[in-house]
């Protein structure tokens, strides 16, 4: 009899473990929810998934809910864009919304939309309820030189069929800058544009801006424009003070040159001075050989000194006698 206790009680634990492996690799409880949801899933088919490393509550509670919605999805799509690495509730939700707002959106283009990296839920639900994007302050010069800033706001509305390939709301943001820009530019005055704001609403919006881009613009409405700085005054100034510097740069070449000059001419002076002074020092020595060789005697001699002393006193009585008058 204790032998045979044994053996039930050994039984009994073996059931135990057999029954937790399953359930812990079996969803069963997962099967039990979808039958009782209406959605027809075999328990190997969630064996499979086990196998096939895919977290079957992952892809069995969106098909419950897209059949509870009315949507008619296999578990091979779920399960395929699960492998893909797409989100499977986030399609179904799209899915969903867009059922429920009359958007024509099918389960491959969702999922390539979700594959491509963008919110497919949040576009959808743009669609519905359109975005507001604002730009920063945008800067234009008019013609007449002055500076306009304008800030702008754009509705804007997801369009499904560009967003597998559509550029962003940078790309948006860009193109309305520029057009922003060159409505400025293009304007006679600045007055223009503070009187008519809308012009450049208008102008913008009649460009087609959002060709290429994932969004469909519905309109630019300008939010705040402002008065910027008088840029055609300050290219002026700098204008003027470039020339002014180009003046003083040539001016100030012109006086080094003639300093140059100067002191080129003042060596020049130096240096006939210099040939004086030689040539006077040649005279004592040409007068004592016209002595030695008898062209000119003593009395001669005497002579030219007696003219140098008077030639030297009237010097002198002259520089005394403008002393005195000074």
């Amino acid at each position: 009899m204790e032998g045979l206790g044994l053996g039930f009680i050994f039984l009994v634990g073996i059931i135990i473990i057999g029954l937790a492996i399953l359930f812990t690799f079996v969803p069963v409880m997962l099967w039990i929810s979808a039958l009782a949801a209406g959605v027809r899933v075999s328990i190997f088919t969630l064996v499979g998934m086990r196998l096939r490393r895919v977290i079957p509550n992952r892809v069995i509670n969106p098909l419950i809910k897209a059949v509870k919605a009315g949507l008619n999805l296999s578990t091979n799509q779920l399960e395929s864009h699960y492998l893909a690495g797409g989100n499977v509730d986030r399609v179904v939700n799209a899915l969903i919304a867009a059922q429920r707002a009359n958007i024509e959106l099918s389960f491959e283009r969702c999922a390539a939309i979700d594959l491509a990296g963008r919110d497919v839920l949040e576009a959808v639900q743009m669609s519905v309820n359109p975005k507001v994007i604002e730009t920063p302050f945008i800067a234009g010069v008019a013609m007449d030189g002055i500076e306009v800033k304008a800030k702008a706001r754009i509705t804007v509305r997801a369009n499904i069929e560009r967003l597998v390939g559509g550029a962003g709301e940078d790309t948006v943001i860009a193109r309305v800058g520029e057009g922003i820009v060159s409505t400025i530019g293009s304007s006679d005055n600045h007055k223009k544009v503070l009187e008519n704001p809308d012009l450049i609403s208008k102008t913008v919006l009649a460009k087609g801006l959002d060709s290429g881009t994932a969004f469909e613009i519905l309109s630019i409405d300008i939010a705040d424009i402002d008065i910027g700085k008088n840029i055609g005054a300050v290219l002026q100034t700098d204008q003027a003070e470039a020339d002014k510097n180009i003046a003083q740069a040539k001016a100030e070449e012109r006086r080094a040159m003639a300093v140059a000059q100067e002191q080129e001419m003042r060596a020049r002076v130096e240096e006939m001075r210099a040939k004086v002074v030689e040539a006077e020092a040649e005279v004592p020595q040409a007068m004592a050989e016209a002595l030695r060789t008898g062209k000119i005697g003593v009395m001669d001699y005497m002579n030219i000194q007696n003219i140098m002393a008077d030639t030297d006193m009237r010097s002198s009585i002259s520089k005394s006698t403008e002393d005195e008058d000074e």
